[in-house]
């Protein structure tokens, strides 16, 4: 398995991962196959910006460059402040592998050698069992509870947050 930067020709990829109900079931549901498209194109401006990372982990079955899913790093704002965020996914198929944690990991530890991030924030649902075991076995501190906003819906989720300054 690897890691490897989102590329252009990711759409069905995308499309497997965000149309999915059970893949999207902590995030408000599947989105149109012409959003989860589009999504491309945002992550690879993103990347091309510098504002974030984003990696598709890519295993070798059911055949050679299978892609699993997908972690996300990026900048923005968290209650009015400049903030990084990761969040990821894995499909269905490749869940219960470790296929999450090493990824997640893995992405970490880039950023931590790339030298521009600091304090990560994590917001699994509070109901995402697997994704809060994954921040609290990664190292990340629980904030507390909190409502976030995605996809205009406010989601009942844990704050977590890794200060990657060590």
């Amino acid at each position: 398995m690897r890691l490897r930067d989102v590329e252009p020709g990711d759409g069905p990829a995308y499309v497997r991962m965000r149309c999915d109900p059970e893949m999207m079931a902590h995030l408000g549901g599947p989105y149109p196959q012409e959003r989860a498209e589009a999504q491309v194109g945002h992550d690879l401006a993103l990347v091309a910006s510098g504002a974030g990372m984003v990696k598709m982990i890519v295993v070798g079955s059911p055949k050679p460059e299978t892609v699993a899913g997908t972690v996300t790093l990026w900048r923005h704002e968290i209650d009015g402040a400049a903030a990084a965020e990761i969040g990821w996914m894995v499909l269905p198929g490749h869940q219960g592998q470790g296929l999450a944690r090493w990824a997640v990991s893995g992405v970490l530890d880039e950023a931590r050698r790339d030298g521009r991030w600091s304090v990560v924030h994590a917001f699994p649902g509070v109901e995402n069992d697997a994704s809060n075991r994954l921040c609290r076995r990664l190292g990340f501190t629980l904030v507390g509870e909190r409502e976030t906003p995605f996809r205009d819906q406010l989601f009942r989720t844990n704050h977590w947050v890794l200060d990657l300054r060590g």
